[in-house]
């Protein structure tokens, strides 16, 4: 599966931090059997190694009144796309970029504080950005299922 060349200890502590990332070392130490020292080198051997990226808050933009959050699926020119990246990862608004498959697509997820503001983006940034061929945007009513990272 996901988890094949860590130990089943290495598993178990990620597992336990999945389901709480604010759990302590002594914790998961008592959890699984081992030290609370063993549990803080293995997880910044983890860290390290790049399998843990990092630990945030994650915040629901739907349970704050009135933002709005919407999906933008882009087709540009083969040329513009890089260009095109760069100039919504400088937009504070725009929240994920992926480069997904199809002709030079690129999928954007933005999060705005109104109506006001995801219009501004669009009219301001999405509307000028070289080289579009088509530009396509879903508003997000409600959120169902959101999984972030992978999940074991």
């Amino acid at each position: 599966m996901f988890l094949d060349g860590l130990d089943e200890t290495d598993q178990k502590i990620l597992r336990l931090l999945i389901q709480n990332a604010r759990m302590s070392y002594s914790e998961i130490g008592q959890q699984i059997g081992i030290s609370r020292v063993a549990v803080k080198m293995r997880v910044q051997t983890l860290e390290k190694k790049g399998i843990i990226e990092e630990y945030t808050t994650v915040i629901n933009p739907q349970k704050i009144s009135g933002a709005i959050s919407c999906y933008f699926e882009i087709e540009t020119t083969p040329d513009t796309l890089i260009q095109v990246a760069e100039l919504l990862k400088k937009n504070d608004t725009v929240t994920q970029i992926y480069r997904v498959t199809g002709k030079s697509r690129l999928h954007v997820h933005a999060v705005a504080s109104s109506n006001e503001e995801m219009e501004k983006l669009i009219y301001e940034t999405m509307d000028r950005l070289p080289g579009v061929e088509e530009c396509s945007c879903n508003m997000i009513f409600s959120r169902i299922k959101d999984i972030k990272g992978l999940r074991l």
